[in-house]
């Protein structure tokens, strides 16, 4: 099965990322450690993340993987700014992150469209809240739909779209706006596997396009493999990397690479990490 460059109608004129830049420095997450939290958990601690450390170079495409609990998703509201850390910090372009910012797009598991509002509304919302013109919103958002093949779903309601549309129309909302960062959690879980496949091939032609660093939240190894250029595999009790991989995969990749030995040879050496680390959480 192949998506090909043909399938992408029009793209935006959008120039290399030199923008992008992730540093994560001993980043620790305890839960139930303020005075607040202490009270509202009976004076119980919850340490889900010790000393994360890792780089995310301008343009890369950055995979964190790891079994459910070991904190990749409260990582990454870290650094989108959605939850501030115990210790540590988080550096985007070589800016502190001590909030949400335009710099970061994140794109949810769930949709999170707004079903009152059209595909063309959703994706719009935030150049609308920018302010900028409507002839300049058209001619940005019909190339970001066209983009992802949307374009004659333009006026179609969320209740209207398939999962794979509904996730495709999330996607772009959160790129319409250029961030130099795209944050996605697990954004694929919730589709079947055919139209899971189909998804992971576009974002790909997207990222080719775009050149938008982007930091993927998965639990899947293959989904992993294929999307990457480096996996940060994590351990658990407390979430930690515990091993930083390269793949060494030629670009642009196909759905069919995920036949070939060498696709299975990362695979397996990705599973013999996660294994040890689900073995040890089942452990408690």
């Amino acid at each position: 099965m192949r998506v090909g460059r043909e399938t992408l109608t029009r793209v935006p004129k959008i120039e290399s990322a030199v923008k992008g830049a992730v540093n994560v420095e001993g980043v620790s997450m305890i839960f139930g450690d303020s005075p607040q939290e202490r009270l509202r958990h009976r004076g119980k601690t919850n340490q889900v993340l010790d000393s994360v450390n890792f780089q995310i170079k301008p343009g890369e495409l950055a995979c964190l993987l790891g079994p459910s609990g070991c904190g990749k998703s409260t990582l990454l509201n870290i650094i989108a700014g959605f939850v501030q850390p115990t210790s540590g910090y988080v550096m985007v372009d070589q800016q502190p992150v001590t909030k949400p910012g335009a710099d970061r797009g994140f794109v949810f598991q769930q949709y999170s469209l707004l079903p009152w509002k059209t595909t063309f509304q959703n994706v719009e919302l935030g150049l609308k809240i920018k302010g900028l013109p409507k002839a300049e919103r058209q001619d940005i958002v019909g190339e970001y739909l066209n983009l992802v093949g949307l374009a004659k779903y333009r006026d179609a309601y969320p209740s209207e779209l398939s999962g794979g549309m509904k996730q495709r129309a999330s996607i772009i909302r959160a790129l319409v706006n250029s961030p130099s960062v795209l944050l996605m959690d697990e954004p694929f879980a919730a589709l079947d596997a055919q139209t899971r496949h189909m998804m992971q091939a576009l974002l790909l032609n997207v990222w080719d396009t775009l050149k938008t660093t982007i930091v993927f939240v998965t639990h899947d190894i293959e989904e992993a493999v294929f999307l990457g250029d480096r996996i940060f595999v994590m351990g658990v009790q407390p979430g930690r990397i515990k091993a930083e991989l390269s793949v060494p995969l030629p670009r642009p990749r196909q759905l069919d690479d995920m036949l070939t030995p060498d696709f299975t040879q990362i695979s397996r050496q990705v599973f013999d990490l996660i294994r040890e680390e689900t073995l040890k959480s089942m452990e408690n």
